[in-house]
């Protein structure tokens, strides 16, 4: 059974995409993680903005889809819950990424 995720996607008048991630990432749902980052993208005219900050779990599967993505992507910027900004560190994702502490969601 898949861990809850929701996933939200908009475009504002600028062109800039954001994806909005909320609940867990982990192998039962990152197929959907990985079509909603990959659809997000597809129409992006901007740069691509993606919300984890109401994240609360986040393994390895989900760090590999986000270094696949940013590979892909021009200027990809992550707001993440302020715990994971050391892992990201360590895993380099800070490299090629712009990566900021947001807000602690609930």
């Amino acid at each position: 059974m898949a861990t809850p995720l929701n996933l939200t996607a908009e475009v504002g008048d600028d062109g800039r995409t954001l994806l909005t991630a909320a609940g867990e990432i982990d192998l039962s749902n990152i197929d959907a993680f990985t079509d909603a980052l990959q659809a997000a993208s597809a129409g992006a005219r901007g740069p691509m903005t993606v919300d984890l900050s109401a994240i609360k779990y986040l393994d390895s599967a989900g760090i590999n889809a986000l270094f696949e993505h940013a590979e892909h992507v021009e200027d990809l910027h992550l707001i993440v819950h302020p715990l994971l900004i050391r892992v990201l560190t360590i895993s380099g994702l800070t490299k090629i990424a712009n990566v900021e502490a947001g807000p602690a969601k609930p």
